[in-house]
């Protein structure tokens, strides 16, 4: 099994752990804008996960493999699934969970960005 794939099956598994309900898996907008590798409820926010991992830190964090224009897609594909879902965009989130394999870590890292350009932590 790939790298990345393992990362989101761990992801995956991590947030239900947290409680939180995974609607979606790789979901892609229509258009193809934008790819969202889980979508979840945390309680009444809609959460857009980015999985990002390493097989070790040789290369550095895994958050450094998330670049500006992976985010600027994942926010189209947001808005584009806020709009569908009639959902105010004050009760969805941006989370990115990072799987280092060596040695193993998993990160969860709730409001990595905002669905505005100027509040990003990245």
């Amino acid at each position: 099994m790939a790298w990345g794939r393992r990362a989101e099956d761990l992801a995956h598994r991590y947030l239900q752990a947290k409680g939180f309900q995974v609607v979606e898996r790789n979901w892609v907008d229509p258009a193809r804008r934008g790819e969202v590798d889980i979508l979840a409820w945390d309680g009444d926010r809609l959460v857009f996960v980015e999985v990002k991992s390493r097989r070790n830190a040789d290369f550095g964090d895994p958050e450094r493999a998330i670049g500006e224009e992976k985010i600027k897609r994942l926010r189209r594909a947001a808005w584009f699934l806020l709009r569908r879902w009639r959902i105010p965009e004050e009760k969805a989130r941006f989370d990115l969970v990072t799987v280092l394999f060596e040695p193993f870590e998993i990160r969860h890292i709730p409001d990595s960005w905002s669905l505005h350009r100027s509040n990003s932590v990245f």
